[in-house]
């Protein structure tokens, strides 16, 4: 993995950067991570060449994510997400914490990090279930009180510009 380019970032969204490719780099199994906003758009990406698996053609070889894009996995996450928030609202069961999809090939989580924000994680199936969710655990709480509307404005024109 590469690190996201965080020149001309703020110190808040440059210290975000670093949290997502920490979790990606220090949690076995982990494949890749994105950042979503309340109305579904890729914020952070630990996949910084999102579009470059598909440019690369087969011959690149298997991709780590789901079909080598973030966006996938964000479309994924943000679907997820909207998902079990009808679900817990039809249950009346509150607010969605967490959520995890375990697969013969690999295993999704979500999680919530404020105002409708997720943190989505794609991981190998023989990852240790708990070990993901409490390092999910620490970034939200790192950074749930940082991504301001101001930062998410800045995070969502850097994802932009990388297109």
């Amino acid at each position: 993995m590469t690190a996201p380019s965080t020149f001309g970032l703020s110190n808040e969204a440059r210290n975000l950067h670093w949290l997502l490719s920490n979790l990606v780099e220090e949690v076995p199994g982990v494949h890749s991570v994105t950042v979503v906003s309340s109305d579904g758009l890729m914020l952070l990406s630990s996949d910084p060449g999102h579009l470059t698996a598909k440019a690369a053609g087969p011959a690149a070889g298997k991709p780590d994510g789901p079909k080598g894009s973030s966006a996938d996995l964000a479309t994924i996450v943000s679907g997820i997400g909207s998902l079990t928030v009808g679900a817990a609202k039809l249950m009346d069961g509150g607010g969605v914490k967490q959520t995890m999809v375990a697969m013969d090939e690999g295993s999704v989580f979500v999680m919530s990090i404020s105002d409708g924000s997720l943190l989505g994680v794609h991981a190998a199936p023989d990852c240790d279930m708990s070990v993901v969710a409490y390092h999910m655990a620490l970034f939200v709480g790192r950074a749930g009180h940082v991504l301001t509307p101001e930062l998410r404005s800045e995070l969502r024109t850097s994802m932009e510009s990388a297109l």
